[in-house]
C-alpha cells in the first residue's frame, strides 16, 4: 500500500513555485495524496484550485486544521515547493518543525536538505521520524559514467524539451504517454527531476543535483534500464530548463548522451522573457530559431505543445495558427486538449527509427 502524505506549499499553491505540488495533485504519485495545506487555497478542493477538476483533495489553513479535520494523521509531509535555486523559503520552517513533532516523515525535493539542518535533524531523531531529501546526491561509487551503452536501447527516445523553464515539460510526458496508450503504443518516461521521484516514474535521476562528470551516464544508466525492464515502443526523456536559458542552460544532454533523435518543444506564447528574469531583460528567442538549433544537434522537432498561462481564452488559437503556420508542425495545448493530435508525428518518427 502507498504511504498517505500531505503537501505542503504554505501559500505558493497557485503559483509556479509549486509545480512539485501540481505534479502530485495531478498524479501519478508515489504518496496517496489525502490533504494540501495551503493559506491562500483554504476551504477548496486541490484540484480545483489547480485547473478546475475535483480530485477530492481537501485544502486546509495550516497544519493543525488538518490534523483536527482528517480522520487519520497522513504518514509523510511532502514540501510541495520548488523555489529558484532549490531554497527553503523561512515561512515554512515552523510548519516544517511541528510536522516533525507531530509523527511525520517528511519528504523535500529542495536543494537545501532537511538533515543538514541542526533543527530539524535533532527534531526528527527525537520523535523517530525520517527526512527524506530527495535531491541528495548518490555516493560517487554509486554514480554511473557514460558508456556508450546507450547505441544497445531499442526503443527510440523523444526529448520533451521547452524554450523555458517551469513550463510543464514532466506533465507533457505524461499527456503524451498517455495519447500514445489510446493509440495502441507502450510508452515509458524517463524521469531527470525529484517531481518524477515523488510521482513514482520507475526509472530516472535527479538531473540538477547530479555532479556534471555523470549526468551523461546517469541519463544512459536509467534509458537502458527502461528499455530493458520496459521494452517499451518509445521513450520519453523530461527536458529541465532550456537549451539558451542562461540561468540553468539544459537539454544537450538528453540528445547527445541519450541519443534523441526526436522532440516536443513546449512553449509559452504568453512568456517574454525567461522566467525571473524580466528585469534583465532576457528574451526568449522564437521558436523557429530553436528548431534550427535542435537541427544542429542532429534532432528533429515532431511537434508543438503550449503552456497556457496568461494566454487568454481568446488569444490561444490566433497564437496556435501563428506558431503551426511558422514551424509547419501541429501544435497542441497539453492541458486543455491532450496529444492526440501528435500521435501520427510520433509514429511518423517510430516508423523512420526502425528502418
Amino acid at each position: 500500500m502507498r504511504q498517505s502524505a500531505v503537501v505542503f506549499t504554505d501559500s505558493f499553491f497557485q503559483t509556479a513555485d509549486a509545480k512539485t505540488a501540481h505534479g502530485l495533485v495531478r498524479g501519478p504519485s508515489r504518496f496517496e495524496i489525502v490533504a494540501l495545506i495551503d493559506r491562500a487555497g483554504a476551504g477548496r478542493d486541490a484540484g480545483e484550485l489547480l485547473d478546475g477538476k475535483r480530485r477530492g483533495i481537501p485544502t486546509f489553513a495550516d497544519l493543525d486544521a488538518m490534523l483536527r479535520n482528517l480522520p487519520q494523521r497522513p504518514d509523510c509531509f511532502v514540501l510541495g515547493v520548488a523555489t529558484s535555486g532549490g531554497v527553503l523559503p523561512p515561512s515554512m520552517r515552523p510548519t516544517i518543525l511541528a510536522a516533525i513533532e507531530a509523527g511525520m516523515d517528511v519528504v523535500n525535493g529542495l536543494h537545501e536538505f532537511l538533515v543538514d539542518d541542526p533543527a530539524f535533524a535533532a527534531a526528527a531523531q527525537r520523535r523517530g521520524v525520517r527526512l527524506v531529501d530527495v535531491r541528495r546526491p548518490r555516493p560517487r561509487r554509486e554514480l554511473h559514467f557514460w558508456t556508450g551503452a546507450i547505441r544497445q536501447v531499442k526503443a527510440p527516445r523523444i526529448a520533451v524539451l521547452g524554450t523555458d523553464c517551469a513550463l510543464g515539460k514532466r506533465t507533457t510526458c505524461h499527456v503524451l504517454a498517455d495519447a500514445c496508450r489510446r493509440a495502441g503504443l507502450n510508452p515509458a518516461i524517463v524521469a531527470t527531476g525529484q517531481t518524477g521521484w515523488l510521482q513514482g516514474i520507475p526509472h530516472g535521476f535527479v538531473l540538477d543535483s547530479t555532479p556534471n562528470d555523470f549526468v551523461s551516464g546517469e541519463l544512459e544508466h536509467a534509458i537502458v534500464q527502461c528499455d530493458r525492464d520496459l521494452a517499451p515502443d518509445v521513450i520519453f526523456l523530461e527536458g529541465q530548463s532550456a537549451l539558451r536559458n542562461p540561468s540553468g542552460p539544459c537539454g544537450a544532454e538528453l540528445v547527445l548522451s541519450g541519443e534523441a533523435r526526436g522532440v516536443i518543444l513546449q512553449h509559452a506564447p504568453a512568456r517574454h522573457c525567461f522566467e525571473d528574469q524580466e528585469h534583465l531583460g532576457n528574451v526568449i528567442p522564437p521558436v523557429t530559431e530553436e528548431i534550427a538549433l535542435l537541427g544542429y544537434y542532429r534532432t528533429r522537432v515532431l511537434g508543438l505543445t503550449l503552456n497556457h498561462h496568461d494566454l487568454p481564452p481568446e488569444r490561444r488559437e490566433p497564437a496556435r495558427t501563428e506558431l503551426q503556420l511558422a514551424t509547419g508542425l501541429t501544435a497542441v495545448y497539453p492541458l486543455l486538449e491532450g496529444a492526440d493530435a501528435l500521435v501520427p508525428a510520433i509514429q511518423a518518427f517510430l516508423r523512420e527509427q526502425r528502418r
